[in-house]
C-alpha cells in the first residue's frame, strides 16, 4: 500500500465546500453549492450538483467556472433559481435554469442586487431580499423610498454620515447608505416591486401555502434597538404590499421564519436578551397571533432555515448539544424532540422533504453530503467532493472529558478534542498546540477551511487540544453565562488544568503553544500575559480592550454589555481588569498577530494596541500582519491568497519557536502577577 500523505498549510486549495442545499418539497431531489478554488487563478468558483436522493445518482449541474450561489427549486422541480454575478462581479442577480436541460437565464436587472431567493408555492413569483440605495443626509426619512429597484449605488467616496446605531457591519462596512428590502419579481418578465421600505433591514422572509401573505424577519426602528429583530407578516393585495404587523415582540433576536403546510403556525429562532447568541425555537399561532415557546427551554438551535416535515408534525433543524452538531426534529406543537442523525461530528447545512438532507464534517473526516430518512436508519453519503483526504495520514481524534476548577472552590468536567499524531512512529509525547474557540457562547469549530494547521501540525508530530471551556454554548444556559463578568478568570485556569492532565498522562511535553481568534484570541493574548506557560502564541482578531471594543465593534455596545452586565460607565474597572492591554507588557512569550485590516468585529486597533505595547516593551520576539480589505473571517472566507499566507506563518511561527524556552523574567517584572499552573 502506497504511503500517505502528510497534510500541508495548500491542502484548503483542494476542499470543495458545501455553502448551499436545497431540495424540491414533493420529489426526492437536491441541489447543492460548491465553493472551491480555482487552483490557477487563485479564485473562487464553483457550480451546481443535483442528487437523486433515493437512488444517490450525482449529476454536476452547471458549469464551475463561475461562483454560483443560493440555488431555490421551483415547487414542482421544473426549475432551479440561483445567485450570481456573471454580468456585474460583485452584484449577484437571480439566474433562472431549467433541471430538464437548456441554459440559463438572467431574470433580474436589480440595481443593487439579490441576497437571498424564495419561490411562490405557486411558482408563478420570487420573494427576493435586495439591496436599496438611501439617503444617510436625510437621516429616517431618507429610507422612505421606492426606487430600490434602479437607484443606483452610492458613492463610495461621499462623506458616511453616522446618526444612528449601527452604523456599520462586519464584512460590509458603512451601511446607512444601504438597506434591505424585500421585492417580488415576476418568474416570467422579471419586473419588479419594491414590497417594503423604511429604515430597517429586511433579514429574510417565507411564503404561506396560498402565496397570499409572506413572512419576514425585520430590524427594529426603535432608537437604540435597530440591532434587534422581530417577524412580521405581510398581506399581498394582487402585486402590491397590503397591511404589515409585528407579530413577535419579546425576543430581541428573531430569525429564520417558516410557515407550516396548512398554514396555522410560524416557526422561528430567537433569544430574549440583546447580545444573547444562544437561540431557541419559537411557534407563532399565526390567527391568534400567540406566540409561544417551542421545544424544552434547554434546547439550543443552531442558526439557519428551519424546515417542515410535508404533514405539518415536525420541524428538522440543527440542534448544539454539548459541543456537536446533530439533525433533530420537533414535534408541533407539543415539542417533544429527537434526534434524527447524530454522533461526534458537526452536521451543517441542513434541508427537508420526505428526506432530511444534511452536510457533515469531523476533525477527521472531510466535509460531505447526506441524507436520511425522517424515522432515522441508515444514512447515505450523496458527495464524494473531498475524497482526496482518504490520501492523507489521519490524526488521531478523541473527544474526551477533563476535571477542571469550576472557579467556586470545587470542580467540574467539560469537553474537549484531542488530535494526536497519526503516524506510528510519531515521536511521543510532542509539542501541543492549545486552540481556543471563539465567542466565548461558541464552541469548537470543526471545519477544515478554518484551521487545516490542525491536520498539518499533527503530521509533523504536533497535538492539539480544543476544548469547551465554561462559557461554551450548547451545554445549557447556566454553563454559559457563568462567564458573564469572568472574562479569563474561569476559562484560563481551566485551559491550563487540561494541559496538565495530558502532560501528566504522557501526551505533552513542556513545548505549548496557544492560538485563537476573535474571543480565541482575546483569551490567547489574556493568557500569555498570567501565565509563563506558553513557549509560543498566535494572537488573531483579538479583543484587546474590552472599553475600546465596545465603542468601536460593530456590535460590541451590545454583545460586550451583555458579557460584562453593564455598560462601561457602570464596568469601567471589570472591563480594565479583564482587558488583555493590562498586561501585554509582562509578556515573555514570542507572538504573532494576525488581523483582517477591514474586521470591524474585533477592529485591526485591537491587534495594534497589543502589537505596540508588546513591542515597545522591548525584548519580547513579535510580529503582526495585516490583510488589507480582510474582515474578521478573512481566516475562512478571505481572498485565497489571505488565506494560503496565514496557514503558512501560523505553522511557521510555531515551529519557529516552540523549542525555544522563555527568557528569564526581568527584575522589574516578578510581580505581574503570573502563573506556572500548567507546569
Amino acid at each position: 500500500m502506497a504511503d500517505k500523505l502528510r497534510f500541508e498549510p495548500d491542502d484548503l486549495l483542494q476542499e470543495q465546500l458545501i455553502t448551499d442545499v436545497h431540495v424540491v418539497p414533493t420529489r426526492p431531489l437536491a441541489v447543492c453549492a460548491i465553493k472551491s478554488i480555482n487552483t490557477n487563478s487563485r479564485q473562487y468558483e464553483g457550480p451546481l450538483w443535483t442528487f437523486a436522493l433515493d437512488t444517490g445518482e450525482a449529476r454536476c449541474f452547471t458549469r464551475g467556472d463561475a461562483l454560483v450561489e443560493s440555488p431555490r427549486w421551483s415547487h414542482d422541480g421544473k426549475t432551479i433559481a440561483f445567485l450570481a454575478d456573471r454580468e456585474e462581479p460583485g452584484t449577484p442577480q437571480v439566474h433562472l435554469i431549467p433541471f430538464d436541460g437548456g441554459e440559463s437565464r438572467q431574470l433580474t436587472h436589480l440595481a443593487r442586487g439579490a441576497t437571498a431567493i424564495c419561490w411562490r408555492p405557486q411558482g408563478d413569483k420570487l420573494l427576493v431580499v435586495g439591496y436599496a440605495t438611501v439617503d444617510p443626509d436625510e437621516r429616517a426619512a431618507g429610507c422612505d423610498r421606492q426606487d430600490g429597484a434602479v437607484a443606483e449605488a452610492p458613492d463610495k467616496d461621499a462623506p458616511q454620515v453616522c446618526w444612528r446605531l449601527p452604523y456599520k457591519m462586519d464584512g460590509t462596512g458603512y451601511t446607512l447608505d444601504t438597506r434591505q428590502h424585500l421585492f417580488l419579481i415576476d418568474v416570467q418578465t422579471g419586473a419588479s416591486t419594491q414590497l417594503t421600505s423604511g429604515d430597517f433591514d429586511v433579514l429574510s422572509a417565507d411564503w404561506s401555502p396560498d402565496g397570499k401573505r409572506l413572512c419576514y424577519c425585520r430590524r427594529r426602528t426603535e432608537a437604540g434597538k435597530e440591532h434587534c429583530s422581530d417577524i412580521w407578516l405581510m398581506e399581498l393585495d394582487g402585486d402590491q404590499p397590503g397591511e404589515a404587523r409585528r407579530l413577535s415582540f419579546d425576543q430581541a433576536n428573531s430569525a429564520a421564519p417558516a410557515w407550516s403546510p396548512d398554514g396555522r403556525w410560524i416557526v422561528f429562532s430567537g433569544s430574549l436578551d440583546e447580545g444573547d447568541a444562544q437561540m431557541r425555537m419559537w411557534l407563532i399561532d399565526v390567527e391568534q397571533a400567540r406566540v409561544e415557546p417551542l421545544g424544552d427551554e434547554g434546547i439550543e438551535v443552531m442558526p439557519g432555515d428551519l424546515h417542515w416535515r410535508r404533514d405539518g408534525s415536525e420541524v428538522a433543524f440543527i440542534q448544539v448539544v454539548r459541543g456537536l452538531q446533530h439533525a433533530a426534529a420537533v414535534a408541533v406543537p407539543g415539542g417533544e424532540t429527537r434526534a434524527i442523525a447524530d454522533g461526534e461530528r458537526h452536521i451543517g447545512k441542513l434541508v427537508a422533504n420526505d428526506y432530511v438532507v444534511y452536510s457533515s464534517e469531523t476533525a477527521a473526516s472531510p466535509l460531505a453530503l447526506f441524507c436520511n430518512r425522517w424515522e432515522g436508519g441508515e444514512e447515505r453519503q450523496l458527495s464524494h467532493f473531498n475524497d482526496w483526504w482518504q490520501d492523507r495520514e489521519m490524526p488521531q481524534v478523541e473527544y474526551r472529558r477533563f476535571e477542571v476548577p469550576d472557579g467556586d472552590g470545587g470542580t467540574e468536567q467539560i469537553d474537549g478534542w484531542l488530535l494526536t499524531p497519526g503516524a506510528a512512529d510519531a515521536t511521543r509525547p510532542g509539542p501541543l498546540l492549545v486552540d481556543v474557540h471563539g465567542g466565548p457562547a461558541a464552541y469548537v469549530q470543526l471545519k477544515f477551511s478554518t484551521h487545516p494547521y490542525w491536520q498539518g501540525l499533527c503530521a509533523r508530530g504536533w497535538s492539539v487540544l480544543a476544548l469547551n471551556p465554561v462559557g461554551s454554548s450548547s451545554y445549557g444556559r447556566k454553563f454559559s453565562a457563568r462567564l458573564r463578568e469572568r472574562w479569563g478568570e474561569l476559562d484560563l485556569p481551566q485551559h491550563l488544568a487540561a494541559i496538565k492532565q495530558l502532560r501528566c498522562d504522557g501526551l505533552a511535553d513542556d513545548c505549548i503553544a496557544i492560538t485563537g481568534s476573535s474571543y480565541g484570541g482575546y483569551l490567547s493574548a489574556y493568557a500569555i500575559g498570567h501565565s509563563d506557560l506558553f513557549r509560543v502564541a498566535v494572537v488573531c482578531a483579538p479583543v484587546a480592550n474590552m472599553e475600546s471594543h465596545f465603542g468601536t465593534s460593530d456590535s460590541g455596545y451590545y454583545a460586550d454589555a451583555y458579557s460584562t452586565d453593564g455598560e462601561p460607565d457602570e464596568q469601567r474597572e471589570l472591563m480594565g481588569r479583564l482587558s488583555p492591554m493590562t498586561t501585554i507588557e509582562k509578556v515573555r512569550t514570542p507572538t504573532l498577530f494576525l488581523q483582517g485590516a477591514d474586521d470591524e468585529r474585533c477592529p485591526r486597533g485591537q491587534s495594534e494596541e497589543l502589537f505596540v505595547k508588546l513591542r515597545r516593551a522591548g525584548g519580547t520576539p513579535a510580529e503582526m500582519v495585516l490583510y488589507p480589505g480582510g474582515s474578521h473571517h478573512v481566516f475562512g472566507e478571505g481572498k485565497v491568497a489571505h488565506r494560503l499566507d496565514i496557514q503558512h506563518r501560523i505553522v511557521d511561527w510555531l515551529e519557529r519557536w516552540i523549542d525555544e524556552p522563555l527568557p528569564e523574567p526581568k527584575s522589574d517584572r516578578q510581580s505581574g502577577g503570573k502563573t506556572d499552573d500548567g507546569k
